[in-house]
């Protein structure tokens, strides 16, 4: 029972603005936003919502949050810019100062849908920071996430006989960036998560804009960081 209420108790700290821990990240002045599309299977009228949240801080602990209707079955937003304004404009009111870098992790788009990403919805991030005063131009980084993939990674503990090893789930924190990775996208494959049952499902991330100064390896171990910061985590 004690176990019980301790975990109520932090999330209710978490969501009254507490932080229950945090990761060193660092980007400096960085926004880092989620976005995401809900399909509601249960309406009737058949409606979708995106949600947007933005970081607010350097240590990703606290962010502002919205979202909007979209028509039904509709994958992509054509509120972004509202949302990616509302975002920054808080960002300043909270830090007295704009970021200079912002990363996007969108979830929810299939391979056949990256080129739409950044033609309609960096078009409308752009559009956003347009539209702010001082010719506000950001280096702007947008990250797909696919989880509901078919690819699987193992890794083999030593070399055993015949140049065989104990095959196993990888570890989280494994990065696969080669081989298997796509000749025409830079995209990689992240564990990060420990499987005690069965075959451990990598993340695949896609990056679609870049136009920072930030490395692939940056950009991976800012993505392996970051899944660390999920407070609803059910071992809590």
């Amino acid at each position: 029972m004690r176990s019980v209420v301790q975990k109520i108790m932090l999330q209710i700290n978490a969501k009254l603005g507490g932080e229950l821990w945090a990761c060193n990240i660092p980007l400096g002045n960085a926004m880092i936003v989620g976005i995401d599309t809900y399909h509601d299977p249960t309406s009737r009228a058949g409606f979708s919502f995106t949600g947007f949240v933005a970081s607010m801080n350097k240590t990703t602990t606290q962010y502002f949050s919205t979202s909007r209707q979209e028509d039904r079955g509709q994958e992509f937003s054509s509120s972004l810019q509202n949302m990616m304004t509302a975002a920054l404009k808080h960002y300043l009111e909270k830090n007295d100062t704009l970021p200079d870098r912002i990363i996007v992790y969108r979830d929810g788009v299939s391979e056949g849908q990256f080129s739409v990403v950044k033609q309609y919805e960096v078009t409308q991030f752009e559009a956003a920071f347009s539209h702010l005063e001082g010719g506000y131009t950001p280096q702007l980084v947008v990250v797909v996430v696919q989880k509901r993939i078919r690819t699987r990674m193992f890794y083999s503990e030593g070399e055993g006989n015949h140049g065989k090893g104990r095959v196993m789930n990888a570890p989280p924190g494994t990065v696969l960036d080669h081989t298997v990775t796509s000749d025409s996208l830079y995209d990689f494959y992240l564990v990060s998560q420990h499987v005690g049952k069965g075959t451990v499902t990598p993340s695949h991330y896609v990056v679609v804009q870049n136009t920072s100064n930030l490395k692939p390896d940056h950009i991976q171990k800012l993505s392996y960081k970051l899944t660390h910061m999920y407070w609803n985590w059910q071992v809590l």
